[in-house]
């Protein structure tokens, strides 16, 4: 089971295969590896201490950054994204970043989203510049109020860490009016290759 996988200088967390969303766009509909990982598919949710344990047993010494993205939305598991990302601060400089769709107000109403300022960094999928794009992009099991969701995500979250977006470079997204999204939250943008 491959909870961390190499991509690049990067290491990335992979502690669950849930997510709210079914994007069209999404990596999983690929195939099953990513990296120098043979599958990212999960026989379970790891434990914290299946976590620490697989994190303990990583070489990290050429490693530039640490990503929590897999094969699922990390948010699903709010508090454990938090207890791992601390256990990881506690053992590297290493900056550790969060990758997610932003839906943690809608996936985890209770969860205080203060907690996230041990990330160094949060990419939040744009992934569109309106709420019927989004939905169409995403089909998120939550329907269009997860537009807004994501967005009041992003700009609260700015108070904790530093916060990007990030969009798919694909068919039906507006490339320009997301870059108006971002001018006007002033949350910069970063547009990736469709892989």
């Amino acid at each position: 089971m491959n909870i961390f996988y190499r991509l690049g200088d990067k290491l990335y967390v992979n502690i669950t295969n849930k997510c709210s969303c079914d994007c069209v766009f999404c990596i999983r509909k690929n195939g099953d590896s990513v990296g120098d990982a043979d599958t990212l598919w999960l026989e379970h949710e790891p434990s914290f201490s299946e976590v620490s344990a697989a994190f303990a047993r990583e070489r990290i010494d050429n490693i530039e950054e640490i990503v929590f993205c897999g094969y699922g939305e990390p948010m699903e598991r709010a508090e454990d994204v938090v207890l791992i990302a601390k256990f990881i601060k506690s053992k590297t400089t290493v900056p550790v970043r969060l990758n997610t769709n932003g839906l943690v107000k809608l996936i985890n109403p209770d969860f205080d989203i203060a907690r996230l300022n041990i990330f160094d960094s949060i990419s939040v999928s744009l992934n569109a510049d309106n709420a019927e794009d989004y939905q169409k992009l995403t089909r998120t099991v939550f329907g269009e109020k997860s537009f807004d969701s994501m967005l009041g995500f992003a700009q609260d979250a700015r108070a904790y860490t530093n916060v990007a977006f990030t969009i798919v470079d694909t068919a039906g997204v507006d490339i320009d009016k997301c870059k108006e999204i971002s001018n006007k939250t002033s949350i910069p943008l970063r547009v990736r290759t469709l892989l």
